[in-house]
Order: C-alpha cells, then sequence, then structure tokens
C-alpha cells in the first residue's frame, strides 16, 4: 500500500501534466528532459559539382569535323575524284577537283546542322554537336565563311564555267537546306546540284582559263538520277523524326508504303543500276562531246 501511494506520488511539469516517479528525487531530472530545447541540427552540404572532363571529342575541331557529315562529304569527293580520274584527268586535277568537292560538301554539312539545330534538339538525334550545345552556331558560320573564301579560288581555278558549275552546285544545296526538302518536289535539288557534276567535270581543265567542252547529255541524266538516289538514301535513317514533323516528301512517301528495309533494298538497286550505266555511258560516249 505504501509503495502504491509513492508511485502515486510526484510533481507536474511544465505543460502541466504529472510526473509519476518512483522517488521525489527524479522529478527534476524529468522536468530538464522535457524542456530541454532540441539540439540544431547541422546544415547538410551541398553535394559536390562533378565536372566531366573534356576529351578529344570534345575539342572545337573534332566538332566541327563531326557537324561536317563527314561521311558523305568523303564519298561525294572520292566520287566525282575518281569519275574525273577515269575521264582522262591528270593527277594534279584530280586532285584540285577531290579538294574543291570536299570543301563544297562540307559547307553544306555544316549549313544543314545548323538550319536543322532546332529539330535535331526536339528529337535528341545522336551525333549533332550544334543541336547538343556542345558547338557554338556563331563557330559554325565563321567556318562556312572560311571555307567559302576557300572553295571560290579552288573552284575557278579549273576554269571559270567549270567552276561557276560548282559553285552553282553548291548553292542549290544550300537552297535545298532551307526550301523544298519537306514536300514532294525534295529530289528536285539532289537531281539538278548532280546534274552539274559533269559539266564540272567535262569544262574543267588545269589553270583558271582553261575552257572545255559540254558534257554528254545522256551523262548529265545519269547523274541527274543519281542524285535522286542519293537524296532516297540519304533519307532513310531520318524517316521517322521526319513522319512525325509532318514532312510528306519523296522518300517518305515511299518509306511509308514499301517499309525501310524494303525501301533500302530497293534504293540500293537502283543505285547499282544507274552506276552501271553510267560506266557504260563513260566508255561508250565519254563525258564530254
Amino acid at each position: 500500500m505504501r509503495e502504491r501511494l509513492r508511485r502515486r506520488s510526484g510533481t507536474s511539469g511544465a505543460d502541466g501534466t504529472e510526473i509519476a516517479t518512483p522517488e521525489g528525487g527524479a522529478t527534476a531530472v524529468a522536468v530538464e528532459e522535457r524542456t530541454r530545447e532540441p539540439e540544431p541540427v547541422a546544415a547538410a552540404r551541398p553535394a559536390p559539382v562533378v565536372r566531366r572532363r573534356r576529351g578529344v571529342g570534345d575539342l572545337e575541331p573534332v566538332l566541327l569535323l563531326r557537324a561536317a557529315h563527314p561521311k558523305q562529304a568523303a564519298v561525294t569527293a572520292l566520287g566525282i575524284a575518281a569519275c574525273a580520274a577515269l575521264a582522262g584527268r591528270e593527277l594534279r586535277e584530280v586532285g584540285v577537283v577531290l579538294l574543291t568537292v570536299l570543301v563544297g560538301q562540307t559547307i553544306l554539312g555544316w549549313h544543314n546542322d545548323l538550319v536543322d539545330r532546332g529539330r535535331d534538339a526536339r528529337h535528341d538525334l545522336p551525333g549533332k554537336p550544334v543541336a547538343q550545345g556542345r558547338l557554338d552556331p556563331g563557330s559554325v558560320w565563321f567556318a562556312i565563311a572560311c571555307a567559302a573564301l576557300l572553295l571560290v579560288p579552288l573552284a575557278v581555278s579549273t576554269g571559270i564555267t567549270a567552276g561557276s558549275c560548282y559553285l552553282l552546285a553548291v548553292a542549290i544545296g544550300l537552297l535545298a537546306n532551307v526550301a523544298l526538302r519537306r514536300g514532294l518536289l525534295s529530289w528536285l535539288p539532289w537531281a539538278a546540284s548532280f546534274a552539274l557534276y559533269p559539266a564540272y567535270l567535262s569544262y574543267g581543265g588545269w589553270g583558271g582559263q582553261h575552257e572545255g567542252n559540254p558534257p554528254e547529255v545522256a551523262v548529265v541524266v545519269l547523274f541527274a538520277l543519281l542524285g535522286v538516289g542519293v537524296h532516297v538514301l540519304r533519307a532513310l535513317w531520318g524517316l521517322v523524326p521526319d513522319n512525325k514533323d509532318g514532312w510528306t516528301y519523296l522518300p517518305l512517301r515511299l518509306g511509308l508504303r514499301l517499309g525501310a528495309a524494303r525501301l533500302l533494298t530497293v534504293t540500293s538497286v537502283y543505285l547499282g543500276v544507274v552506276l552501271l550505266a553510267l560506266a557504260f555511258a563513260g566508255t561508250s560516249v565519254g563525258l564530254s562531246r
């Protein structure tokens, strides 16, 4: 009985609640614990910022190279240079043709990435340093200006007429980057620019004052057909984002009807036939009249 009363005895805390203690000496300790202010929590330290180390792929010359569509530029330049060699041009002339076409294709690649940087970023396309923000558009424009200053003397070094034909082909390619590419006439700039390549080769020679002969009509037509095939082949890897953007150009219409795999097969056969026809025309009638 005495022990029970001892357990019920005690004092009230700061909030008015009774603090039951077996012994009266523990009351002060209980009150102190209930009224003690919580210790301040140490502020969390911000997480350290991890910076990605810049490698060789982040250097501006490397990014400019990636933005220039190097594979297409190299294949086109080598193809036109091979045509010049098969036409009997001297080695030094073949070298000038190779360099000229390479510079022109580089300009077209840079310009294409500048025009498409918004949609490339929207579709998160790989291999697009301008769209990814890794390459400043101003640097690309500056590179285009420098390359154009190099392209003009290179083109006219094989003759004014020949150089003008190639510069016109590049101008048509630049126009194609901003016009006609979304509709049914998307093939037209490709056909027109490729049709000028035989004129560039047939009128060209060594020295700015050289004047050759006009190209054969059959070769011009075959080069135009080649340009259409190259257009379809280049567009195959972008059919999905182009369809999302509502484009209605020729490769997309063909892809929707045939399927991408079948269209690739048909395009490859088409290009093979055109190249065989070009080889036959080159050996039978020649490049120029």
